[in-house]
C-alpha cells in the first residue's frame, strides 16, 4: 500500500491566536514494500508527519493518500478507523501502553476491538508473540512481570496483531542498550523481509538508517530539505554535520581514515561490513603491488 503526501501542510490550533505551523510544502512518496527512514531534529516535523500516516491527524493543506483513501482537510473523521488497522504505529516507549492482566489479552485487545472473535484473536496473539521472539509460555503471564525489552516486544506484538500493511516505528530502540537496539532492529528487518511489510522508521540513529533503509527523508523546520537513497545523502557528510545530524560510524571512520592516510578506499562504505570489505580489498591490493 502506497502512501503519498502532496503539498501537505499542518497548523496546530489553526485560526486561533495560538496557531503554530508544523508542516508546509510536504511532498513525499512511500512505496509499498519500502523501508523509509525519517530523520531530523526535535521540532522538525517528524512526529506530525507520523500521525498523518494513519490519519490520526488530517492535513490543514494539501492531500494525503493512503492506499485508495484520499485524506483532505474536509475528510470526515468517522470514516478513518479502517486506515488505522492497515497502518500500525509503534510509538516511542510502547510498553507504557500495556494495560491488560495477561499478555494474551493485551495482544488480542486490538483485533477484538475490530470485530475479531476472541478465539481467533488469541490465536493471533500466539502467532505474533512468536514473531517478536517470545514463545507461547508467555501468554498467561502478566506483561508487568517482564523485563523492559520483553515488555516492548509484547507491545509491538499488539500492533502486529492488527495485521497492518505498513508499520511505523517512532524511535523504537530508545532506551535500549547497544545489543538490545541491534536485536530490535534485526527483528523489524526480518518482519520487513518475511512479511512484506512497508516500514517507516523515525530515528536519530544513522547507523540504523545505513543498515536497513532504502529511502531517507531529512526534515528541518517543518519541511523536507533532502530525500533520496541513503548512500547518496551520506556522501554529503559536511552538509549533515552542518545540520548536526551526523553520519553512520562507517562513513565517519572512512572519511577520517582517508584524511589521515591519504588512502582513497574507492567508494563510501555505509555499514561496518562494507568498511571491512573495502579495507581488506585495499590491504590485498597493497600486498599485490608490493609483490610486483
Amino acid at each position: 500500500m502506497d502512501i503519498t503526501f502532496k503539498e501537505v501542510g499542518f497548523t496546530y490550533q489553526k485560526g486561533t491566536p495560538f496557531q503554530n505551523r508544523a508542516l508546509y510544502d510536504i511532498d513525499l512518496a512511500i512505496k509499498s514494500g519500502s523501508f523509509t527512514a525519517l530523520v531530523g531534529h526535535t521540532g522538525s516535523g517528524k512526529s506530525t508527519i507520523l500521525q498523518h500516516l494513519n490519519a490520526l491527524m488530517k492535513p490543514t493543506e494539501g492531500t494525503v493518500t493512503i492506499g485508495d483513501r484520499i485524506i483532505t482537510p474536509e475528510t470526515n473523521n468517522k470514516n478513518l478507523k479502517d486506515i488505522r488497522k492497515k497502518v500500525g504505529i509503534v510509538f516511542q516507549f510502547p510498553e507504557a501502553q500495556l494495560f491488560e492482566e495477561t499478555i494474551a489479552k493485551d495482544i488480542a485487545f486490538g483485533p477484538q476491538n475490530f470485530g475479531v472473535a476472541e478465539k481467533d484473536a488469541l490465536e493471533l496473539a500466539k502467532e505474533m508473540l512468536d514473531l517478536v521472539g517470545l514463545d507461547e509460555t508467555y501468554m498467561e503471564r502478566s506483561p508487568f512481570d517482564l523485563s523492559g525489552g520483553q515488555m516492548r516486544r509484547v507491545a509491538i506484538a499488539g500492533v502486529l496483531a492488527m495485521e497492518p500493511e505498513v508499520l511505523v516505528l517512532d524511535e523504537p530502540t530508545a532506551g535500549l542498550d547497544p545489543k538490545g537496539r541491534r536485536d530490535m532492529m534485526e527483528m523489524f528487518y526480518q518482519l520487513y523481509k518475511t512479511k512484506g511489510l512497508t516500514i517507516v522508521l523515525v530515528t536519530h540513529q544513522m547507523d540504523d538508517v545505513a543498515d536497513f533503509a532504502d529511502q531517507m527523508i531529512v526534515l528541518e523546520g517543518g519541511t523536507i530539505v533532502k530525500q533520496g537513497l541513503p548512500k547518496d545523502i551520506f556522501k554529503e557528510a559536511a552538509w549533515l554535520e552542518e545540520k548536526q545530524l551526523g553520519v553512520p560510524t562507517a562513513v565517519s571512520f572512512s572519511n577520517k581514515f582517508s584524511e589521515k592516510t591519504g588512502i582513497d578506499l574507492g567508494e563510501l562504505p555505509l555499514t561496518t561490513d562494507d568498511l571491512a570489505d573495502l579495507l581488506v580489498a585495499k590491504i590485498n591490493e597493497t600486498k599485490a603491488g608490493d609483490v610486483k
